[in-house]
């Protein structure tokens, strides 16, 4: 079995320079590069909406890793198979059941667990099949009580050594190393001390993404919403404190709500930003209006139940599918930092396609860890034994691929579509 040491190395990748009027990333040319050439890599939940646009996107990225696409469903599995080429085969996986996590992952270099939703998970039983099998492990959770469960066994992986990353895709994930990036620099150019950190999503409809996003957004509206005044944890009811957000270019304005998302925490504590919350919101807009009224009509426990919740899924999917088809599937993270001497920057990342983009962000995070960006243990993306500093630009680089407007580091007017007016020389 080639297993790769996973240690802190360099950055082991030459770029091709591509440039185009839609803004695309520079294309990374992986084909030399000796660390990850013929790495195996399992994924979990392969055959759903996020776990197939991850191998697309990882089969593209890096043709000669073997995936191997990990789920229940061998006609699903197989048609996927059929699309990657011949470095890639189905496996059958049921992630309840130990032996056969274990058994799947004999001979694996990394796992990427998309078999999602992670809401009321009682145990990190992949990341623990990990750990006991010595394999490198990420996932695309977006569940607090999860990432934290997660982050329990890091002492457990650290002394398998084994690097660990969890809450690694799109939202949260790029918008962690996002607003890592941002950080970082307003304190390398003295724009006085972070103050406020606010994460702000959208995506029309489902994104695409299937029924799994339906089930987690409606288990989120039986969540409390955690965020961070003044250096103060307040709990707030999901689904208000809504704000009119300027996405920028290809989104415009769009209304956003409180949401309880493991980045408010983990940036909190890790970047140590006093103030931080997070926000979403949908089109068209009467799914916010649907969204508001479940929190106020359906007991709490209801949307915490997730076999209720999924009935649910099953009453409303037919409907949001239509009007997916009519929305369609726009996604947009815009990150603003706010330091102490009334400096401001913004990350805004767009793309046309949620179910393609969320795919490239999290195959991002995948090569990462197989070049050897994170150290053993287990770890938010912002971290830096997660990713390490010196990658992140890489990291954002393959994850904006063909992305509709990707910034950083610009203040808000530079990027909104309606920017305040100029008088007197003063932006107001």
């Amino acid at each position: 079995m080639a297993r790769i040491s996973f240690q802190l190395n360099p950055t082991l990748f030459t770029r091709v320079k591509e440039s185009n009027s839609s803004n695309e990333s520079q294309l990374l040319n992986l084909q030399n590069k000796t660390q990850i050439k013929n790495s195996r890599v399992l994924i979990l939940g392969g055959t759903g909406r996020v776990g197939g646009s991850t191998a697309l996107a990882l089969s593209k990225l890096s043709p000669d890793l073997h995936l191997l696409v990990g789920g229940r469903n061998r006609e699903k599995g197989d048609a996927l198979v059929s699309k990657l080429g011949e470095n890639s085969e189905f496996v059958e996986v049921n992630i309840e059941n130990v032996k056969s996590l274990e058994a799947a992952l004999n001979d694996v270099d990394l796992v990427v667990h998309t078999a999602g939703p992670f809401q009321q998970a009682e145990n990190c039983t992949v990341l623990e099949a990990a750990i006991s099998t010595k394999t490198a492990y990420m996932d695309v959770c977006d569940d607090t009580s999860y990432s934290l469960q997660a982050k329990s066994l890091h002492e457990k992986a650290v002394a398998a050594n084994i690097p660990a990353i969890t809450t690694a895709g799109i939202y949260p994930g790029v918008s962690n190393v996002m607003a890592a990036e941002l950080v970082r620099s307003a304190r390398d150019e003295n724009m006085g001390e972070p103050q406020r950190l606010r994460f702000s999503y959208y995506t029309a409809g489902t994104g695409g993404a299937g029924p799994t996003i339906l089930a987690t957004s409606f288990l989120l509206l039986g969540e409390e919403v955690v965020a961070y005044n003044k250096g103060e944890k307040i709990k707030l009811k999901p689904y208000t404190g809504m704000l009119n957000v300027d996405f920028g270019k290809g989104i415009g304005k769009r209304d956003i709500y409180l949401l309880n998302l493991p980045e408010v925490r983990s940036a909190h504590e890790i970047l140590g930003i006093p103030t931080v919350s997070a926000r979403f919101g949908t089109a068209p807009f009467f799914w916010n209006w649907g969204m508001a009224a479940m929190t106020s009509l359906i007991p709490s426990e209801v949307l915490r139940d997730r076999k209720k919740v999924q009935k649910l899924v099953d009453l409303f999917d037919p409907v949001v599918r239509a009007i997916d088809g009519i929305a369609g599937e726009r996604v947009s993270m815009r990150v603003d930092l706010d330091c102490s001497n009334d400096r401001s920057t913004v990350g805004i990342f767009s793309h046309k396609r949620l179910s393609v983009s969320v795919g490239t962000s999290t195959a991002a995070f995948a090569l990462a860890v197989l070049e050897g960006s994170t150290q053993p243990g287990v770890w938010f993306p912002e971290e830096p034994e997660g990713i390490a500093v010196d990658d992140r630009e890489l990291l954002l680089q393959r994850a904006s691929q063909g992305t509709i407007n990707f910034v950083m580091n610009k203040a808000p007017w530079m990027v909104e579509t309606e920017p305040k007016e100029l008088v007197f020389g003063i932006f107001i």
